[in-house]
């Protein structure tokens, strides 16, 4: 990638990917040591990319909160989540008692619409299901082993239909994924073609509303995806945040002069953030496609969650909505945006990807080059670090 003086100036202070699935194609990974990009934040969306995200955070372990500021480094921030378009792959049995026994058929018919009667194929070829309270469980453990991993990529969808069970071979793969490795993750939805069923959004609430709650537990950053469900999305973290609302000036004054001394205020601020909370303390709306009115309801003054909107080519600037994003990045504030390559592959087209989100945003905003990136570097490091 040739690099004119500005764009070098860039890549200097530093890029971070929000949100990429690099371990969709998992012999890319090895890539990451030799792009411009500084620190990838990477997804997991389903039980086969859990443990593949595991290894790439390993590989390219972060340790520390100073460690990404040498222009050497290269490195991955995890994300474990189970993303809407495998929602039905879980079963919440939080309320089920030990014995109880799973059956599929009744599980894939209460939670997909239209119900699959008689498809009797289709019904063969879908996966058993996972306990949501077993993947709970693992997550957790995953967030302990990785003191600075998000709960990602999560979210609800009413767009998507359910894939076909059978994958394609290995060249019809790279010629649907225009990937130049063949070793593709398997459980995705390339290339296969698609059914007339849906999750319903019940069910993927519950599935959602539970991660939510666990990322609330251990305090950590969440990346949400949302396609066609904004308002359904500000409801349900609307419920968790109820009760926790931040208070006006008014109220932080007059609570401030009911407490015996100012000292006595501050350690009590100190031990609230210590706290689990039952809502995550920081929220990235993935790819963000909703309109821009909406955004005055995730910024209000009384959300007690911090609320960043993250940004792509591919999904913002790829269809005749980009007009929409430019308006939508023009009312953001300038410290809660964030970019993103939202890229199944690592390596060069995910740093000319991110390179073009950085340009397009700048130019939206009237930022020069490095004062964008100084800006987005910053507003990712409060989005994962708080």
């Amino acid at each position: 990638m040739e690099l004119n003086e500005d764009e070098k100036a860039m890549w200097d202070v530093g890029v971070f990917d929000a949100h990429c699935h690099p371990t969709d194609i998992m012999a890319s990974v090895q890539d990451i040591a030799k792009m411009h990009a500084r620190v990838l934040t990477v997804m997991a969306t389903r039980r086969e990319d859990q443990p593949l995200v595991v290894d790439s955070a390993k590989k390219y372990l972060l340790e520390d909160k100073v460690q990404y500021d040498s222009e050497n480094y290269r490195g991955v921030v995890p994300a474990f989540g189970w993303h809407p378009w495998f929602s039905h792959q879980m079963v919440d049995d939080r309320g089920a008692q030990p014995h109880d026994q799973i059956d599929i058929i009744s599980h894939y018919k209460s939670v997909l619409i239209p119900q699959p009667d008689g498809d009797d194929e289709f019904l063969r070829s879908i996966p058993k299901p996972l306990s949501l309270s077993h993947y709970l469980q693992a997550t957790a453990q995953r967030l302990e082993q990785f003191p600075f991993a998000l709960v990602g990529e999560i979210g609800l969808d009413r767009a998507f239909r359910l894939p076909k069970g059978e994958f394609l071979n290995p060249d019809e793969v790279l010629e649907k994924t225009k990937s130049t490795v063949q070793e593709h993750t398997p459980g995705s939805r390339e290339g296969r073609p698609l059914t007339p069923y849906r999750v319903n959004l019940e069910h993927q609430k519950a599935i959602l509303k539970a991660q939510l709650q666990l990322a609330g537990k251990y305090r950590r950053p969440v990346s949400v995806h949302s396609v066609q469900t904004h308002g359904v999305v500000f409801d349900l973290l609307s419920e968790l945040w109820e009760g926790h609302e931040r208070l006006s000036k008014r109220q932080r004054k007059r609570r401030q002069s009911n407490s015996n001394t100012e000292a006595k205020s501050d350690v009590m601020e100190v031990d609230d953030a210590e706290k689990p909370l039952p809502y995550p303390p920081r929220i990235c709306m993935h790819s963000y496609s909703g309109p821009p009115e909406a955004l005055k309801q995730y910024l209000g003054n009384t959300v007690p969650a911090d609320v960043y909107f993250s940004f792509s080519i591919c999904i913002n600037f790829s269809t005749p909505a980009a007009a929409k994003a430019e308006t939508v990045i023009r009312a953001v504030p300038a410290e809660r945006i964030l970019v993103e390559s939202d890229l199944h592959c690592a390596g060069d087209r995910m740093d000319q990807l991110l390179k073009e989100i950085v340009v397009k945003i700048c130019e939206i905003r009237g930022w020069g080059l490095e004062e964008g990136a100084r800006q987005l570097k910053q507003n990712w490091e409060k989005f994962v670090f708080g």
